[in-house]
């Protein structure tokens, strides 16, 4: 399963759900622009050590962009930025997904429902 920023944000924040769906993984990937994106919210050093540390002892593995998933991302930008407002980050994520036949964990549902293809497993966090 690949995650999605979002699932893994309710995850650090304490939300038991998204625990229970990681735990619940024996394969867990990542697209490096979800990691990114993490990192971009770290608020120190520490804090970016810590994420890190934590993909590398849960076993996660992180999916770099490259050059098949840059290019199904421009055609699902293609499809979709114009009629549901797809953005890059979440295009790349899609891509990655649809490159590993892998069912994609998010909460923003809305992101992704429409993209031929991706398939999707719904987080619903306990409280909002």
């Amino acid at each position: 399963m690949i995650f999605d920023s979002d699932v893994l944000i309710w995850f650090f924040r304490g939300e038991p759900g998204a625990g229970r769906l990681i735990d619940s993984q024996p394969v867990r990937r990542l697209s490096i622009v979800s990691l990114m994106e993490l990192l971009q919210g770290a608020k120190s050093k520490r804090e970016m050590s810590e994420l890190r540390r934590f993909f590398r002892d849960n076993s996660f593995d992180v999916i770099p962009v490259d050059e098949a998933i840059s290019y199904a991302a421009a055609g699902l930008i293609e499809d979709y930025a114009l009629s549901d407002g797809l953005q890059v980050a979440d295009a790349l994520i899609a891509a990655t997904a649809l490159q590993f036949g892998d069912t994609l964990a998010t909460a923003n549902v809305r992101h992704f429902r429409r993209v031929r293809g991706v398939q999707l497993k719904q987080f619903r966090p306990a409280v909002r």
